[in-house]
């Protein structure tokens, strides 16, 4: 099931904006974890399942821990001290505050995965110029480069693969991680050189209003995934104003 895959993926941008942007308000663990259940919740209607968002988000969910165990030995000291190193303090307020930063990485952050998951650039594209008014021009190179990204893992593969047919793949992971990424970066300023003289011999640099192939609209569909958008920073505020947890930018 996927509820929004008729929305306008301008919509979901702005939605996405409109969601993450007011849990940075207050930094307090109830409102973070209202929103990432809510956001868990929501996730199977939107077309992405636990599995997908588990698989698609893990970066997310190994970068969050890391963030809270800084602000534990960091953060402000406050209340019962059950630890101390040099500038190191862990204590009853420094451990609600890396429980909060945990929780709201995640909250911020997996929206992005749900809401992002399936949308096409080219329509992106068509959105961004005709809904949101952008530069034509900057818009069709953003669609060209969004489309050379996703070659990215095949030349990843491909390189991988001619270096162990080679007998050379084999000398340590920072060095052939290091190679690759060279190699990578080589062919990506090739080839985006060559579709940027590709682009220009057909016309995509010329001056002018432009007229596209597919006309963006927007629908109630559209109105319904903002106004969710609203609802669920609404809710975990609301909900961590009610418990007395709000703590606006942590103070």
């Amino acid at each position: 099931m996927n509820l929004i895959s008729k929305t306008n993926p301008v919509t979901r941008v702005a939605g996405l904006a409109l969601m993450t942007t007011p849990l940075l308000i207050s930094v307090d663990w109830l409102s973070a974890a209202v929103a990432l259940v809510l956001t868990v919740a929501l996730a199977p209607l939107c077309g992405v399942g636990p599995l997908t968002l588990a698989k698609r988000g893990w970066p997310i969910l190994a970068v969050a821990p890391v963030a809270g165990v800084s602000m534990a030995l960091f953060g402000r000291p406050q209340g019962h001290e059950y630890f101390s190193f040099l500038v190191a303090h862990v204590t009853d307020n420094s451990l609600e505050l890396a429980l909060a930063v945990t929780l709201r990485v995640c909250a911020v952050a997996l929206p992005v995965v749900v809401l992002v998951a399936h949308i096409d650039p080219t329509d992106l594209g068509d959105g961004l110029a005709q809904i949101a008014h952008l530069p034509e021009r900057f818009v069709i190179a953003a669609i060209a480069g969004a489309r050379l990204i996703t070659l990215f893992r095949d030349d990843w593969v491909s390189m991988s693969r001619a270096r162990r047919a080679r007998g050379i793949a084999d000398r340590g992971r920072l060095r052939h991680l290091a190679t690759l990424s060279f190699g990578l970066l080589v062919i990506g300023l090739r080839r985006g050189s060559k579709l940027a003289v590709a682009m220009e011999a057909r016309g995509f640099g010329r001056a002018g209003r432009r007229t596209w192939a597919r006309t963006s609209t927007v629908s109630l569909a559209d109105a319904a995934l903002l106004a969710v958008c609203v609802i669920v920073p609404a809710l975990a505020l609301g909900a961590a104003m009610s418990a007395g947890t709000f703590r606006f930018l942590g103070a």
